[in-house]
């Protein structure tokens, strides 16, 4: 048992670094450089750790078609480049517990379930784009995968659900216990609660918003909206909101504004 134990992420590691050596080849960083207009913003540098980040994701999760889909090569590259993006300046790849990705053709519906002020439950279903929905599975309609980065906003649903799945893996809607010193983590959650509530105030004020407005549906939401326009828009979140721009460069270890 011991051995095992022991064993078992001498294992891991090694397997890593055997796909981190082979990183990606030339075939697909252009098929990325075509089909992910983030990829070619990328300083050379950063590009190349992000190759071998994403080497290892493909050689270590399930890629699952839903609804008859397919799911191709370039498919699963796209994704996992962008899901490998959040955790590039981390020196290891987080999403350790990460097992499948399921994959369907457009927008799907989940069953779900609230409960009003006097107990009562209805059983309802929504209709999304993407879902973290565990730690072990996230869920994206590769419809809304292929117009990311495309238009005029910040939409990127792959960036938004793994934004989510940090949530889940580091054990808190603000991703808090992924920084280092407690003061630190005081700080990123005292910033990121002060810059909610302005959100919340300004939609509640019908005023015109630079985050997405879903933003204001809990912390949750905004940390993963706030995710998709610093990757997406950085230069209009710098001069838009400046203080939480810098908490999360803070965050992720980046500076997307500058590349």
């Amino acid at each position: 048992m011991i051995a095992w134990i022991v064993g078992r992420p001498l294992i891991a590691a090694r397997r890593r670094a055997a796909l981190r050596s082979r990183s990606l080849d030339d075939e697909q960083r252009e098929l990325l450089r075509h089909n992910w207009p983030g990829y070619r913003r990328l300083p050379a540098a950063l590009a190349a750790r992000l190759d071998e980040l994403t080497a290892v994701f493909l050689g270590e999760k399930e890629f699952v078609g839903c609804r008859g889909l397919v799911v191709t090569p370039l498919m699963r590259l796209v994704i996992a480049a962008q899901a490998c993006l959040l955790v590039l300046a981390h020196g290891r790849l987080i999403y350790d517990r990460l097992r499948s990705v399921l994959v369907y053709p457009s927008q799907f519906v989940v069953p779900e379930q609230w409960q009003d002020e006097d107990g009562v439950v209805t059983d309802d279903e929504r209709v999304l784009a993407g879902q973290a929905w565990d730690v072990s599975r996230i869920l994206l309609s590769w419809e809304d995968v292929r117009e990311s980065g495309r238009g005029g906003d910040a939409y990127n649903v792959v960036i938004h659900e793994f934004a989510h799945y940090l949530d889940h893996e580091t054990g808190g809607a603000d991703g808090a216990s992924w920084l280092g010193a407690f003061a630190q983590r005081r700080r990123w959650s005292a910033i990121l609660q002060r810059e909610f509530e302005s959100l919340q105030a300004a939609v509640d004020g019908n005023a015109e918003t630079f985050l997405d407005p879903y933003g204001a549906e809990d912390i949750a939401e905004f940390f993963a909206v706030a995710s998709e326009a610093f990757f997406e828009q950085p230069r209009d979140f710098a001069d838009e909101r400046p203080v939480l721009y810098r908490a999360l460069c803070d965050y992720y270890r980046l500076d997307p504004a500058a590349w």
